[in-house]
């Protein structure tokens, strides 16, 4: 099966070209790396970028005045109303657009009516939806971590999803869209860690393991059912993770291994991740040489664990030392000299230690020479003890400031360091291969990346919080099980496991004894079955054999590596296919200040709290509730204060869903403003007017609003542009790019049907132009506005030449050129440019001379102008 990418500008030269960087990162970079990160520069920029953005929100010479509004009257829906039953439309039209008084019940009613099921395709419902076609539109939500409420960057994805979810439904498919919420193990256990650290002084350690796990699944029920509330207000997994560990040890594509992690010594947990180090100089007295090799190390504190001395085989400085050995200053162990090209001559002496069991480079060289691997005591104990121990010895050869990359732990602050420990690794290798045989185009570029990859992906985390992983250490009667000889077995149960042991090591089962892994998964892992999982594999149900593979995927561009291949590679490898046929990428949402939108810094904004509107002392509050670094939370709270003075202003769900939608989701990174998200409001508030309009002209024409050849030739133009958005959104929506659907249909309905055609019609034959007009772009908008367009098309039902079957306007037939062939009068569009023209510039020189309905002298104008 072939995966095509959604986008061609998707897939560039450029992104191919970062594809062959991402993809070296696939299997090391997770959050237990076994490779180091060679990108100081980078981490240097990003400390450095981070520092500046910083100083401009703390500095108080700032211009920009914020966000300035003022408060719109709240109308509210006061009918008594049964939660589920249906609005009533037929009540007096409010004089203006309010959000709470439009949303108020709509998705009650859908659920209640399900709408959103794909059981509306099954025969005995058919009747209702008579444009149906046989076909399946399927795909889940990126589960977001439920390490708090989701933020805009979260209703960017689910802005996107759900409008070509409710595109599909309008087309006739069978939709199933799929939520989900992410365990985030690393990132859930560390907020919840110092949420108790600060609100009762214990840490992780102080709770046995269930009473943590308590604690963890308090907030996670806290945290869960709020992000569903908000996933609607925008728009049984264990044992699969069971069984895929279990099928994927079986045909030994996990395995158990010793390897270096990067541990955090704060956490006690595996990590990843610019500080300045030292060169340390020391001398090797050589065994054969008169004299001594001068050695460039950063961390002394590791020289107990060193097994050799590594020297580049083209360095002329070295050459007659090639194979010799060198006395250890402390241990008098000998040290070999050995040769490799991953020495750097520029660095120091271009002689270097080697360490195993502290150093990724050096691990590699380790076995690339079958070096032995030694473990020493705490780091900078060690260091301070090694420094002084050659100093007495006058071994010590001086220091000097040298700039290096230092692995910082994203949770804690701390510095990670190398570990060698025990872990389960996938096999990339065999995988990646399998995807790439099945696989086309782009996707293959990286996925190739996969295939030659020579490190795998270590999935152990030691954490509580999580999927404990489903293998046990067995203990028979009578040996001595150690480190070195332990052995292993994994089962769906315990009870399975133990069979297999007993089978395994020819022994009875109660001879046996069992202790399973304490470790967790990597929420990688877990995340990498959900197009799958979530349909109920490994059982063959009826939603996996109808909705498998999923239709597309769509995520952000920052998760190609950490998600998107996994999932590939574990879909092609449990299910024989691969999990998604088309990929979709949108970019990643930043702030005013080019910030990421990320929890850890505070900028988040709830997309609740601009749908519904906040005060800047809530948002406060907000921050101060959080898990906050003191200073983060200082950066955060004057941010707030600049950008919003006032608060936040109620823009309704609409409004933030159109403008979302409006930005270009492929591209360069969205700065979202919600100042954007206010223009959008105010759109919606011309959409109302403009149906308030065309309902009080419905009322009192007394011609049917059946569609009718357009007679005159501002009623052939306005066709002829409802034709051509209907086309443009067509294409936008084919090529899954909104923001050409959201720009047609707002300058149709402001540029075309308010500024021109209304101020310009011939009332008695616009009557059933106008109302098509008006319904027609309504169904264009409904997968983006959908509360906004059910209200007002509800409104205009009674005036439709219906047949009676009508029930909402998500499950209407989404608008198709093909049915509006008809009004296609390309000749019109020629000959009203001049108009449009006349009409830009008269608003134009009204706008300047300041020209209004309270100036007498004023020519009287529209309402719509």
């Amino acid at each position: 099966m072939a995966v095509h990418v959604a986008s061609p500008r998707i897939w560039s030269r450029d992104l191919q070209k970062a594809w062959s960087t991402w993809g070296s990162r696939l299997c090391s970079q997770s959050s237990s790396s076994t490779q180091p990160s060679h990108h100081p520069r980078t981490q240097a920029e990003k400390a450095k970028r981070r520092q500046a953005r910083e100083k401009a929100i703390l500095s108080s010479d700032v211009n920009d005045p914020g966000l300035l509004w003022s408060d719109k009257e709240k109308i509210t829906y006061t009918a008594a109303l049964v939660p589920g039953e249906k609005k009533d439309t037929t009540l007096p039209f409010p004089q203006s657009y309010s959000p709470e008084y439009v949303e108020f019940g709509w998705y009650q009613w859908w659920e209640k009516q399900g709408f959103f099921s794909p059981e509306q395709h099954n025969p005995e419902k058919i009747h209702l939806t008579p444009h149906a076609v046989d076909k399946y539109f399927s795909f889940c939500i990126p589960p977001p971590n439920v390490t708090g409420t989701l933020h805009l960057g979260h209703a960017l994805t689910v802005a996107i999803e759900d409008a070509l979810a409710r595109w599909r439904r309008m087309q006739g498919c069978k939709v199933l869209w799929v939520p989900g919420c992410d365990h985030a193990g690393i990132a859930t256990q560390s907020v919840v860690e110092r949420k108790l650290m600060r609100e009762q002084g214990k840490c992780r350690r102080d709770y046995s393991r269930e009473e943590f796990l308590k604690q963890v699944w308090r907030w996670k029920d806290e945290k869960g059912d709020e992000i569903y509330h908000q996933l609607r207000k925008l728009g049984g997994f264990s044992s699969a993770v069971t069984e895929a560990f279990v099928r994927l040890c079986d045909s030994g594509l996990i395995y158990r291994s010793e390897a270096l992690v990067n541990w955090s010594c704060a956490l006690e947990w595996t990590q990843r991740s610019c500080l300045a180090g030292l060169f340390c100089l020391f001398p090797v007295i050589s065994r054969k040489w008169k004299g001594e090799v001068a050695v460039s190390t950063t961390r002394p504190e590791t020289m107990l664990g060193d097994v050799a001395i590594a020297v580049h085989p083209d360095d002329p400085r070295y050459k007659d030392l090639h194979g010799k050995h060198c006395r250890h200053p402390f241990t008098e162990r000998l040290l070999p000299i050995i040769t490799d090209s991953m020495v750097d001559v520029t660095f120091g002496t271009g002689a270097v230690k080697v360490t195993p069991a502290h150093d990724h480079t050096d691990f590699l060289l380790s076995q690339r020479h079958s070096l032995p691997r030694l473990t020493g005591v705490k780091r900078f104990d060690a260091r301070e003890r090694v420094i002084t121990a050659l100093m007495e010895r006058k071994l010590f050869r001086g220091k000097k400031e040298h700039p290096m990359s230092l692995p910082i732990c994203s949770r804690s602050g701390d510095v990670t360091e190398p570990l060698l420990k025990k872990q389960w690794f996938v096999r990339c290798q065999e995988m990646g291969r399998k995807a790439v045989q099945v696989s086309e185009r782009a996707l293959n570029v990286w996925l190739h990346q996969v295939e030659i990859m020579p490190i795998d992906w270590c999935i152990s985390r030691q954490l509580w919080w999580g999927h404990q992983i489903p293998a046990y250490r067995v203990t028979l009667e009578n040996s001595k099980d150690t480190e070195e000889q332990e052995q292993w077995v994994w089962g769906r149960s315990a009870a399975e496991a133990r069979q297999r042991a007993a089978v395994k090591f020819g022994v009875n089962p109660d001879a046996i004894t069992l202790t399973q892994d304490p470790d967790v998964l990597d929420t990688w892992f877990s995340s990498g079955l959900f197009p799958f999982a979530m349909l109920g594999w490994p059982q063959q149900t009826e939603d996996l054999k109808q909705f498998y593979p999923n239709s597309i995927l769509e995520t952000g561009s920052d998760l190609i590596f950490f998600w998107v291949a996994r999932m590939v590679m574990l879909g092609r490898e449990l299910t024989g296919q691969l999990p998604f046929k088309q990929v979709l990428f949108h970019s990643l949402v930043r702030d005013k200040y080019g910030r990421k939108m990320s929890k850890s810094l505070g900028n988040v904004i709830d997309p609740l709290d601009v749908i519904s509107g906040v005060s800047l002392e809530r948002l406060q509050e907000k921050v101060r509730e959080g898990n906050l670094d003191p200073r983060e939370s200082v950066v955060a709270m004057e941010a707030q204060k600049k950008d919003f003075p006032k608060g936040i202003p109620e823009c309704g769900t609409d409004a933030l869903r159109f403008a979302l939608c409006s930005y270009k989701a492929q591209g360069e990174d969205i700065s979202l403003s919600v100042s954007h998200v206010l223009s959008c409001r105010h759109f919606c508030n011309k959409m109302w007017q403009t149906v308030r309009f065309t309902l009080a002209t419905l009322h009192d024409a007394s011609l049917p609003t059946s569609l009718t050849y357009p007679l005159s030739g501002m009623d052939r133009w306005i066709c002829w542009r409802l034709y051509s958005t209907v086309q443009q959104c067509e294409r936008g929506f084919q090529s899954y790019e909104l923001h050409t659907v959201t720009s047609a249909l707002h300058s149709f309905w402001l540029h075309s049907l308010c500024d021109v055609y209304l101020v310009n019609r011939e009332k008695q034959v616009a009557v059933s132009v106008l109302y098509h007009c008006v319904s027609i772009s309504l169904a264009l908008l409904s997968p983006i506005m959908p509360f906004l367009t059910e209200e007002l098309w509800q409104r205009l039902l009674p005036y439709a030449d219906s047949d009676g079957t009508s029930r909402s306007l998500c499950v209407q037939p989404y608008p198709k050129t093909s049915q509006l062939e008809h009004w296609c009068f390309p000749k019109e569009e020629a000959d009203f440019s001049l108009v449009q023209e006349v009409v830009r510039v008269a608003r134009l020189l009204r706008a300047q001379c300041q020209l209004t309905k309270e100036r007498p002298d004023c020519e009287r104008t529209s309402s719509f102008c």
